[in-house]
């Protein structure tokens, strides 16, 4: 997970000040496993903290369990600490939260174990992208958290919100947009492919997604501020000095309820849905909890408290939880989003990079 993305996600408030009603679809009952442990790894700062708070606890309450939670370095330095111990037979965290191109690196690599789908039966209850799984079949990850990037305008500029990512090219928005600065968590590709050309087979090849760099390209007169540093954005968003651009749903939601003139807009394309992924260290000597901790995570129930206590979308059907329209709302959407091409970054980071720097924001 980039730095840039992992800070958004510090930031992120508490939505809604408890869980709405006590319904919960009724689970095969959790043997209880006294004296025993599981070192979990997730991002670090207040994204951590809420796990300790409102997750962890009530696993270990359910299972006997104890989670030793690890905070979690970020970008690719995780991947490489965790292929280092294993090398060495060590497992800094037997279970983490991994970004899907570390993900897909370690899967590539054989990192992560290869797990039982028999003792994985809750993950019926996510959505199909959320299941990772090796050429053989076996489960190598589950979706664990998701969020949404979106169009998001300040209100008092623009009174009715835009239908289209087509908005950031319109030439009556000239020097009014801020957008990520990294190809790598804008996803500026995948959403200029998907409003202009034909989505992910847009971008199959070199020659291909030179033609979709030009086209983005064509948004940088549009363009005030390539930003990383997420609170300069949201700061300039609200004061209305640069009233439009890409951000996280959650956070501007959260600006909204405390009164700044921000929206946040799914376009008729989708808004941009990255995600994290529980995988399991091939090091790890605590596959039974693993597998514990996994199918309990991928619960509707406990999806939905992540919801409503950490901001995150959920990573099940939408039919199977108990959000309410509003609780939905403040962090998910029903369209169809815009799912990065993690794929594409995996096989041609250097030269996007390249490019991207020559392109687009150098």
């Amino acid at each position: 997970m980039s730095d840039e993305t992992k800070n958004g996600i510090t930031r992120r408030e508490f939505i809604g000040a408890g869980l709405a009603g006590a319904a919960m679809l009724s689970m095969p009952p959790i043997l209880r496993a006294q004296n025993r442990t599981l070192k979990v790894g997730v991002y670090g700062g207040y994204f951590k903290d809420s796990f300790d708070k409102h997750i962890f606890p009530d696993f270990t309450k359910e299972t006997g369990i104890e989670v030793q939670s690890v905070a979690e370095p970020t970008g690719e330095a995780w991947l490489v600490q965790l292929q280092n111990a294993a090398r060495a037979g060590q497992a800094p965290a037997d279970v983490s939260m991994m970004a899907q191109v570390p993900r897909l690196k370690g899967a590539n690599a054989k990192l992560w174990a290869p797990l039982d789908a028999a003792k994985l039966d809750n993950r019926k209850y996510l959505l199909d992208n959320f299941v990772h799984t090796y050429d053989d079949g076996s489960i190598s990850g589950l979706g664990a958290v998701s969020w949404y990037i979106t169009l998001v305008t300040n209100t008092d500029t623009y009174p009715e919100p835009p239908e289209s990512w087509a908005a950031f090219w319109d030439p009556a928005n000239r020097d009014k947009l801020g957008l990520l600065a990294l190809v790598s968590n804008s996803f500026l590709l995948e959403i200029t492919a998907k409003t202009f050309f034909n989505g992910h087979d847009s971008l199959k090849s070199e020659d291909d997604i030179l033609k979709v760099l030009d086209k983005l390209a064509e948004v940088k007169p549009n363009v005030r501020l390539w930003y990383r540093d997420e609170g300069q954005f949201q700061q300039a968003l609200q004061s209305g000095e640069i009233p439009m651009g890409q951000y996280y749903h959650d956070v501007t939601g959260l600006a909204a309820a405390d009164g700044f003139p921000v929206r946040s807009t799914f376009p008729k394309e989708g808004g941009v849905l990255d995600s994290g992924s529980w995988c399991v260290s091939k090091a790890s000597n605590r596959l039974e909890e693993a597998h514990l901790f996994m199918n309990y995570m991928c619960r509707p129930d406990i999806q939905a408290k992540l919801a409503r206590r950490v901001g995150t979308a959920p990573t099940v059907k939408r039919e199977h939880l108990d959000l309410s329209d509003e609780e939905f709302a403040a962090v998910a959407s029903d369209k169809p989003p815009i799912l990065p091409y993690y794929q594409m970054y995996l096989d041609r980071g250097d030269w996007l990079s390249d490019r991207w720097t020559a392109m687009i924001t150098g």
